[in-house]
């Protein structure tokens, strides 16, 4: 206890300087910008904005990258409440009785109970990563090949289960990103593999073109035919804090939502999106008058606000402690941590003890922000999503495309983001949900690595991956969870609560 504390003192001393606080606050902002606009995601502004990271030291950076995350859920529930358009995924919950609520004179109370809401959760959420992070990373530490293998195999199976639509969508959406991840030279022999002749494919697909793609481009689409998004207007407001009795009716709601995110984060395949609408279905669950939601319910505000808040926040456990990403997003860190010479996994709390304290204390930090520059910007916010989409729509792209050249310097990676667009659109015809397939890619290199170093170890016995406990019991759980979501039954409630 009094060690952990410790280390937050010494985390405070890295974050409090001018430098570090800046980007804090930069990515507090730009994660509630992007939050409000509809058309910019966390994935795709995180894609977007870490060429800019290159030239920051990885603290500044992963600071502000993190911010963007986490401020974003923030962000999301402002123009749910009062216009009735998530601007993020983890809102679209929020809408449904926090718009009732700003048409009956109370997006005041709304508004406030969502920046209390997150920021109990995004404090409680901070918390665990501080005092459940380092002994995970402990027993994280004795991981080796097969057990590495084993996880990634569980995440996989994790984001099959937890995915939105289909289950077949689901798998193929896995397959493709594995497929994806292939492309490239073979570390060990130095093959080709799958790049067709094509010496920009030697180094494999930009994962910032395929992000932004999947994203962004794939999401300005699909609102380009959403004549909502084209031009807005704003309810009033009214009166900003909430009263006594809001409080009250809000609070077990908060609490409630705060448990669940913070499971739904560690979870592999669950996230913020998951973990909101979750706690959406357990609020009508418990609640004694469940004909008040859809209504104007401060339950149906304060529980999805609380519960995405927290999931954001503890996503970044399994990140820091065992390398392994829950989410787009987090996969996106992934690749942020990387490029800056980092690999995430159980030594970076030993190595980089900097970095991971320092990145708990930013976001206490983040959240006292956020709080504070939220309420008293949100006629600004308003005021912005009343610019026309036919005008924002150019200013996103060509930031994009700027962005994705400025990694590689590579006009052909522009072609990949517009064509990953265009696959991202599609898929959204279909119902199949792309976050999968970038899990795919992201963790397929991590599995293939570990499964060859596994098998030059056991010189070519698969038996190593269920001689050791930890390996086995990550693939049996893996089994069960395929096995149980092949049952009619379960399949049939699993597709109905997608559907609800």
């Amino acid at each position: 206890m009094m060690e952990t504390l410790g280390l937050l003192g010494h985390g405070l001393f890295v974050v409090l300087t001018p430098e570090n606080l800046l980007l804090c606050l930069l990515g507090a902002v730009f994660g509630t910008l992007i939050g409000v606009l509809p058309g910019l995601g966390p994935v795709a502004t995180i894609s977007l904005l870490m060429p800019i990271t290159f030239s920051l030291d990885p603290i500044g950076a992963i600071i502000m990258l993190s911010g963007i995350y986490y401020g974003a859920q923030y962000g999301g529930s402002t123009t749910a409440i009062l216009v009735n358009i998530p601007g993020e995924s983890t809102s679209v919950v929020t809408a449904i009785d926090g718009y009732k609520m700003a048409q009956q004179g109370r997006a005041g109370d709304a508004l406030a109970i969502a920046a209390i809401g997150s920021f109990i959760a995004g404090c409680f959420g901070t918390l665990i990563i501080a005092f459940a992070g380092p002994p995970l990373a402990k027993v994280a530490q004795q991981f080796t090949s097969p057990e590495y293998f084993s996880l990634m195999v569980f995440g996989l199976v994790a984001a099959v289960v937890l995915a939105n639509g289909s289950l077949i969508s689901a798998l193929a959406m896995i397959f493709l990103g594995l497929l994806l991840g292939m492309v490239g030279m073979d570390v060990n022999t130095g093959a080709a593999r799958m790049t067709f002749g094509l010496i920009e494919l030697s180094d494999g697909i930009s994962f910032v073109a395929m992000a932004l793609g999947l994203f962004g481009v794939a999401e300005v689409i699909c609102n380009l035919e959403d004549a909502a998004t084209r031009g807005l207007n704003s309810s009033r407001i009214g009166r900003i804090w909430p009263t006594r009795d809001v409080l009250k009716s809000a609070r077990g709601a908060i609490a409630r939502g705060t448990l669940l995110g913070s499971l739904f984060g560690i979870l592999p395949g669950g996230g913020a999106t998951m973990a909101s609408f979750s706690s959406y279905a357990l609020e009508k669950r418990v609640a004694k008058d469940r004909s008040r939601f859809g209504r104007g319910a401060i339950e149906g505000v304060a529980g999805p606000e609380a519960a995405n808040n927290a999931a954001a926040q503890t996503s970044f456990i399994p990140l820091l402690t065992m390398g392994l990403p829950t989410s787009a997003t987090m996969a996106l860190m992934i690749g942020a941590l990387t490029l800056h010479g980092i690999a995430p996994g159980p030594n970076v709390i030993v190595r980089q003890p900097d970095l991971f304290w320092g990145l708990i204390v930013s976001m206490f930090v983040g959240n006292v922000m956020l709080v504070i520059i939220n309420l008293p910007m949100i006629g600004l916010w308003v005021k912005l999503l009343q610019i026309p989409y036919r005008l924002l729509f150019l200013f996103i792209v060509v930031i994009s495309a700027i962005g994705v050249y400025s990694v590689n310097n590579s006009p052909f990676d522009i072609y990949l983001m517009i064509g990953f667009g265009l696959l991202g659109y599609l898929l959204r015809k279909f119902n199949a949900e792309p976050a999968p397939m970038l899990m795919g890619f992201v963790l397929g290199p991590m599995l293939e690595e570990n499964f060859r170093r596994a098998m030059l170890t056991s010189r070519g016995d698969l038996m190593i991956f269920v001689e050791r406990p930890i390996s086995l019991g990550l693939l049996i759980i893996s089994v069960l969870l395929i096995i149980s979501i092949a049952l009619p039954s379960v399949r049939a409630g699993r597709e109905d609560v997608f559907q609800e």
